[in-house]
């Protein structure tokens, strides 16, 4: 049956989803979340008002290096410090700095050094935020609602995202980039109240040996050796990386460029984008309400090789309504294999290894699939968007083969 934690840390029966502890947690995950939105939509602002648009994407793309270089190394202080103490100095550490850029820009106006500081300040703290935030799920509700909690997760991602943006939006029209900027310190900073009340499970002895008794390279090489080893982890890692890396490039940049061929302006590509999060969110309902699917491993895998199936063909459709439509089924898909992923490398992983686990899936996710971005772009340029979706969408369908074709995660399934 479910599992939560009593006040000693040790487990009881309560699904997750009435679980106070793990809401204390969404809540905190949800806020923190659309404070980053509101951040993104001040920082690109306050840039393009600040210096050209070449100079604008520059700021933009300063947190990028120090996330992807610093990311495994964020993973080892997640499983040494424990993931609830770094989740909770990283977004200490993310409203200071923003909250401080506010106060800087309502003192001297708009400048480029403190928002590229302020991106580099938040590349550097992502590095440990999002393996920490990857692996604190583990310690506070039992392996039995971890899957339950995956799609939770993905809800509460699509609420701040939907909530975000637009908040963000209309603080830049209203009080420009200083009070976006403050707005989004305030609700990173709803998220650390909400974190020190969360209560996690200690380890068991065995596994907490797992870190902090050699150096930081030794725990970083044995957690690496870990994910190798691993029957299910290490194919896993692939499918989401060549998944991730097969999606991004046609669902970024590629999408604006197809709007823009076919004429459907910024509104189409909107409607587009809100197909496909209303199927990606569609999906992590599904998982939230029933709490489990069976044959996990068959479903990533045969998801991943649909979703790429929807996304060669989103090239090819002529009219909006149509790419609307194409777009639902990929969020769908995509949602799909998301969460499944993401739950079985949630349950098929040791908790003390489970924040270098993150931050080995994350940095395929984040470091190396954005690359594939302007690489699109130029390929898009030379030979047009249908040759390069085909291709995307090949890349991704990969990832389903492998899936399917490694014996171990074909049969991977996740806890009752």
């Amino acid at each position: 049956m479910p599992t939560t934690l009593t006040a000693h840390g040790t487990a009881t029966d309560r699904p997750a989803h009435r679980d106070p502890n793990v809401l204390r947690w969404l809540g905190a995950y949800a806020a923190s979340m659309a404070g980053d939105g509101v951040y993104y939509v001040a920082l690109s602002w306050a840039a393009v008002q600040a210096g050209s648009p070449a100079q604008a994407g520059l700021v933009m793309s300063v947190s990028a290096l120090p996330r992807a270089v610093l990311m495994l190394g964020g993973g080892v202080i997640a499983d040494r410090f424990g993931p609830r103490r770094v989740v909770i100095g990283s977004d200490a550490v993310r409203c200071a700095a923003v909250l401080a850029v506010a106060a800087l820009l309502f003192l001297t106006g708009p400048g480029l050094w403190p928002l590229a500081a302020l991106a580099l300040v938040f590349g550097i703290v992502d590095a440990v935020f999002i393996p920490a935030v990857g692996a604190l799920p583990a310690r506070i509700t039992g392996k039995g609602q971890l899957a339950r909690v995956q799609g939770m997760r993905g809800l509460a991602y699509r609420f701040a995202v939907i909530f975000g943006a637009p908040l963000g939006g209309l603080a830049v029209a209203f009080g420009g980039a200083t009070a976006a900027f403050g707005i989004a310190g305030l609700l990173i900073a709803v998220s650390v109240p909400l974190l020190i009340s969360v209560r996690v499970r200690e380890l068991p002895p065995g596994d907490t040996a797992v870190v902090g008794t050699t150096t930081a390279w030794r725990d970083l090489a044995v957690g690496l050796r870990y994910v190798r080893r691993h029957r299910v982890l290490a194919p896993l890692m692939l499918a989401i990386a060549l998944g991730d890396l097969g999606f991004a490039g046609p669902l970024n940049v590629g999408l604006t460029l197809l709007a823009d061929q076919r004429g459907w302006g910024a509104s189409g590509m909107g409607w587009v984008l809100a197909g496909f999060g209303v199927g990606a969110g569609t999906a992590s309902t599904v998982l939230t309400v029933r709490g489990r699917l069976p044959h996990a491993g068959q479903v990533a895998g045969w998801s991943l090789i649909a979703g790429s199936v929807a996304i060669g063909a989103l090239a090819y459709v002529p009219s909006v309504l149509a790419a609307v439509g194409i777009a639902l089924l990929i969020g769908l898909l995509a949602g799909l294999s998301g969460v499944m992923c993401g739950a079985l490398l949630q349950t098929q992983s040791d908790p003390a290894y489970l924040g270098r686990v993150t931050a080995v899936s994350s940095l395929a996710s984040l470091g190396f699939a954005p690359l594939s971005m302007p690489l699109s772009a130029a390929a898009i340029g030379a030979w047009g968007t249908g040759p390069v979706f085909v291709v995307s969408a090949v890349v991704c369908g990969l990832g389903g083969v492998i899936a399917l074709c490694v014996r171990d995660l074909r049969r991977a399934e996740l806890p009752d």
